[in-house]
């Protein structure tokens, strides 16, 4: 799934990429060019602007680049044989942030999670798989050793009555770990 967006920090270096662009004026006119039509190649580009085609070719190549412009699906054959590309404008909003956002940082967090969860579950699998053997153990030799149906059903409800499982105490103590971080670092997120 495609962006609709270009998030940047005014601390990330594409951004002085971006200005550095914006504030050429062969990018600019190469933008408005294309704003006003459905497609060009650069040929088409270097014709209507009256500029060299190496140069709208290193410009087309910055706007690329910083995702403003995109090459299209579209294409023809030069009569050489040469495919040649056409290009469009990106149909994305730039979002200049004065710092990585709260949301990229959050989404940091994330493989954290993950981690954790994968984790609870392999602390899950390995005592479940201990626990029900050490269970099945016990209520076979103690059903072996009782005569009467009831002492079987009684032990039957010690399978039932497990305390809460290791992984459930391990995942909350990590969520409540990562929630006491955000929490602590709100005002730097």
């Amino acid at each position: 799934m495609e962006k609709k967006f270009i998030l940047i920090s005014l601390d990330d270096e594409k951004s002085k990429k971006l200005a550095d662009i914006l504030g050429n004026k062969t990018c600019k006119k190469i933008i408005d060019f294309l704003s006003d039509q459905k497609e060009a190649s650069e040929k088409d580009i270097a014709d209507a602007l009256k500029m060299p085609l190496n140069t709208v070719e290193y410009n087309l190549k910055k706007l690329v680049n910083s995702d403003l412009i995109e090459k299209t699906k579209n294409f023809f054959w030069s009569s050489r044989g040469k495919k040649i590309p056409t290009y469009k404008i990106s149909n994305k909003s730039i979002i200049i942030s004065p710092s990585r956002s709260t949301y990229s940082k959050l989404r940091s967090i994330i493989p954290v999670v993950l981690i954790a969860g994968v984790v609870a579950a392999l602390i899950g699998f390995m005592t479940k798989s201990n626990e029900l053997s050490q269970t099945s153990k016990d209520f076979a030799l103690q059903a072996q050793a009782s005569t009467g149906a009831n002492e079987i059903v009684s032990n039957s409800n010690l399978l039932f009555s497990q305390p809460s499982p290791v992984w459930i105490w391990f995942f909350a103590g990590v969520v409540f770990t990562l929630i006491l971080f955000v929490l602590l670092n709100w005002r730097k997120l």
